[in-house]
Formats: C-alpha cells, sequence, structure tokens
C-alpha cells in the first residue's frame, strides 16, 4: 500500500462553515489523493443527496458537522443509521466539539469516528491525511449495504 487515497472516491463533507470547507477542501488536495469532495452546507441538503443516490452512487465516506443549520449532525446521522441504503455508510464526526456529552450522544447514535478539529493548519492536513488514508484506503467495506 503505498499510502494514496482509492481512485474516484467520493467524500460527502456537510459543513456549513465556508472557511472550514475551504480548509478541508485544501488539506484533501495537500494529501494528494484522487478523491471527488462534495461539499453541503446543511443537514437537510445533505440528507437530500444521499437519499437521492443510488446504491452504487453513494460516497465512501461522510465526513459530519455536528452544528449544522436546519437538521443539526446528530439528526442527520439517526436518519443516515434509520435508512437500510445508509446504514452502513461510513460517517465520521469532524467537529470543533470536544463536549464528553457530544461524543457519547454520536456514537450511541452510530458515528464509526469521533474527531475534534485541530486549530494548527498542518496538524489539520495530517489528520485529514489520516482520515482519508484509513476510511478510503485501508477500510474494508461492507459489500452489500
Amino acid at each position: 500500500m503505498n499510502g494514496k487515497l482509492a481512485p474516484d472516491k467520493e467524500i460527502l463533507l456537510v459543513e456549513d462553515n465556508p472557511d472550514d470547507a475551504e480548509l478541508t477542501r485544501i488539506a484533501f488536495a495537500e494529501t494528494g489523493g484522487d478523491y471527488r469532495l462534495r461539499v453541503v452546507s446543511d443537514g437537510a441538503e445533505a440528507l437530500s443527496y444521499l437519499y437521492a443516490c443510488a446504491p452504487a452512487e453513494l460516497p465512501a465516506l461522510v465526513l459530519l458537522d455536528l452544528n449544522l443549520p436546519k437538521l443539526d449532525g446528530r439528526e442527520v446521522l439517526q436518519a443516515i443509521r434509520a435508512e437500510p441504503a445508509t446504514r452502513s455508510l461510513p460517517v465520521v464526526v469532524l467537529t470543533t466539539s470536544a463536549e464528553p456529552f457530544d461524543v457519547d450522544k454520536v456514537y450511541a447514535l452510530g458515528a464509526n469516528s469521533y474527531i475534534q478539529k485541530p486549530v494548527e493548519f498542518e496538524r489539520f492536513v495530517e489528520v485529514v491525511r489520516q482520515i482519508g488514508l484509513y476510511w478510503l484506503a485501508l477500510n474494508q467495506p461492507p459489500t452489500t449495504p
């Protein structure tokens, strides 16, 4: 394994802060990975996008912020896990919150991982690189949803 992200995989970034979305886009670009990053800015838009996808078109990974307009990240996660077509979709919560309540709640709702966004850009790039490496190159997803 060369550490490159798997080619042609899509990541759905659910992030309402344009600066954080751009920072994430830059960080993924710096990893040198071959992927598509789709950004939606609220929870309702995320669910509309996911529910409109055929099973073969679902993203390989969802990066989910918690504090979103319309539907917050917890509600989005709960809806993803309630729908058979998206139930096994990997969801990584990437948020500024370090509140134990948030961590416990999203794991109870079925999050695959919870990561607090680093403040320093270099550290953020490294975190994004590791997220991509694990979820898009190393992780073996289920063969059926």
